[in-house]
């Protein structure tokens, strides 16, 4: 959600929060057993009913039936979604300071969200004959932003309905057959050629009988300032040689254990073939990274709406700026997902979020958008405030991540010779500051909003 010249990511991560890796290869299955069943993306909802003993599955069963279908909610969705109101979103979004939105096309249940020429083959009906993507598109860009498309071009469970219980099913579900590598490639081409997307935004894989060249040749031919993410690797276990050998549960829990470790260890796994952006999952860099990357998380635990996260789930506004600053200040920007409601009703708590966000973009945006990393990301004052710093042209931003309680602060900021002036973003008359060996010493105005966090700029010259 920053600018688009500010920061951008890759590699296939999931949230494995609090699950720490083990020498012994049979826990290290049982773990990811044990994640897949309690998945917490709601998006994920009909892989988890497919595990019996799972919690989704026991809700299902408990509240629709043990005859109730996934298929079953299609219509119900699309009769809810004619409420929905693209003009409302765009207005949202550019509220908040989004520079630009990717929309989600098609999941992992297959579904799509624009009446395609290419139906699914596996399910009549299987869409919107509304279309959802062609009206957010238009709304988005007539208010300045940029409009980018997801598509689970890896995943899709209506040509293999396989449940995914680890990592090794995750990767061995993925369709290779020449029907499906067709139906992606269509897909992508009539995404491209119908909504010219600034991004191209794909996840979990593709075939690897695709021709990605020439897919990517046909998009910057079309698009020539597009930009592509990196979740486009083709990886086939299910017809390789390797494919049999997975079959063993020790092969299993051995290819299980170094993926755990890669994802413990790695800030974003490794990027194959073409890629202009890495995209790390509720995960960051820890240090200035040189290719754009792209943080990618949602509001709460889920991405998609899920009826039973409240206020412990998600993000505080607080929090969400802090993390959003460092970020930036590493080469990266934000894509900050909403899980909205089947109408498009974006939940009061999710907007809340956006909306603080907002706030404080609308006073300390400048030190955001279209700045780029300084010689370094990270910093702090004497008093242990956590700093990120920008920069744009020769003026440096020092963003401090704390409320502010003095009336002096120091920051660990050796200064070249010549003059400068300070300001506080929000604040109009320039600050008195001092330089105090490696530390620059700023005195603060008297009284100060409460504010997640606070920008300092740091600019060369004098102000009259």
């Amino acid at each position: 959600m920053p600018s688009w010249e500010s920061s951008y990511t890759g590699g296939f991560t999931l949230c494995l929060d609090g699950l720490l890796l083990r020498a012994n290869t049979k826990r290290a299955v049982i773990a990811w057993e044990s994640w897949f069943a309690k998945n917490p993306y709601a998006e994920w909802y009909l892989n988890s009913i497919r595990i019996k003993g799972s919690p989704s599955h026991a809700h299902h069963v408990e509240t629709y039936g043990e005859s109730y279908s996934y298929d079953d909610f299609v219509p119900l969705f699309k009769e809810a979604i004619e409420r929905w109101d693209a003009n409302k979103w765009a207005e949202l979004f550019q509220r908040v300071g989004a520079r630009y939105v990717v929309l989600t096309t098609k999941h992992h249940d297959g579904f799509l969200l624009w009446p395609s020429e290419h139906p699914n083959p596996k399910k009549e009906g299987y869409f919107t004959k509304r279309d959802l993507v062609g009206e957010l598109a238009d709304a988005v860009r007539a208010r300045g932003m940029r409009m980018g498309l997801y598509y689970s071009g890896g995943l899709d469970w209506t040509f293999d309905e396989r449940a995914i219980r680890d990592v090794v099913d995750l990767l061995d579900t993925m369709p290779q057959g020449a029907d499906y590598v067709q139906y992606v490639n269509q897909h992508w081409r009539e995404l491209i050629n119908r909504y010219e997307p600034a991004v191209v935004w794909n996840d979990i894989g593709y075939p690897a009988a695709a021709n990605l060249n020439e897919l990517f040749a046909d998009y910057y031919n079309r698009i020539p300032d597009g930009v592509v993410n990196d979740r486009f690797m083709q990886i086939d276990l299910a017809t390789s040689s390797g494919g049999k050998l997975l079959r063993s549960r020790v092969v299993r829990a051995l290819v299980s254990h170094m993926l755990r470790w890669a994802l413990s260890h790695l800030d974003v796994l490794p990027a194959s073939g073409h890629c202009d952006f890495r995209t790390p999952e509720y995960s960051s860099f820890r240090s200035i990274a040189k290719q754009k990357w792209e943080a990618t998380r949602g509001i709460g635990y889920s991405f998609g709406y899920n009826r039973n996260e409240g206020p412990e789930s998600f993000i505080s506004v607080s929090d969400l700026v802090r993390s959003f600053v460092d970020i930036v200040s590493k080469n990266g920007n934000l894509l900050l997902n909403v899980g909205p409601m089947a109408d498009g009703t974006i939940p009061d708590l999710q907007r809340e979020r956006l909306l603080g966000l907002g706030q404080w973009l609308d006073v300390n945006g400048e030190a955001i958008f279209g700045t780029r990393p300084w010689l370094r990301a990270e910093g702090g004052t004497t008093d242990d405030t956590p700093v990120r710093f920008t920069q744009k042209g020769d003026t440096v931003y020092a963003i401090l991540l704390d409320r502010l309680r003095h009336g002096r602060v120091s920051i660990d900021l050796p200064r070249e010779e010549g003059d400068v002036t300070v300001h506080l973003l929000g604040h109009e008359r320039p600050l008195h500051w001092q330089q105090d060996g490696k530390n620059l010493t700023v005195t603060l105005p008297e009284s100060l909003p409460e504010s997640p966090a606070y920008a300092l700029r740091i600019a060369p010259g004098v102000e009259d």
